[in-house]
């Protein structure tokens, strides 16, 4: 139901995303906001790929939540605080993902809306669920 799409003549991703992923109509969809790695009691660890894993899970849970699969996924943004490490934050969303692929943006950002907050991801979802 959701498919990548990669033409020829266009240069393949950067690393583990598609360039673009159809949805066929009649799908759910779920658009969840940008989602920071704050724990499920309210701290937040101050290493990046503690609190991009921590993002991801509580994104798995807003997935399971309404009735979708981390397959299901079919593109997020990613927004990183300027002068934090990357490899951290691939590294747990590609964890999170197990080899699935989606659209992908990432973005550096001066700050986010709290000054602990080093990584927020916000995902789209399509399914049939």
């Amino acid at each position: 139901m959701n498919r990548p799409i990669r033409p020829d003549g266009v240069a393949p991703p950067a690393a583990a995303y598609e360039l673009a992923v159809v949805s066929d109509a009649g799908s759910r969809l779920l658009h969840t906001a940008g989602i920071v790695g704050t724990r499920p009691d309210g701290t937040i660890a101050a290493d990046i790929g503690e609190q991009t894993a921590e993002a991801w899970n509580s994104i798995g849970a807003i997935l399971g939540a309404a009735g979708f699969e981390r397959t299901d996924i079919v593109a997020y943004t990613t927004y990183v605080v300027v002068g934090e490490q990357l490899g951290p934050v691939m590294a747990a969303r590609d964890r999170f993902l197990a080899g699935h692929t989606a659209a992908s943006t990432l973005v550096t950002v001066p700050e986010l809306a709290q000054p602990h907050w080093k990584v927020e991801v916000a995902v789209v979802a399509a399914g049939r669920g």
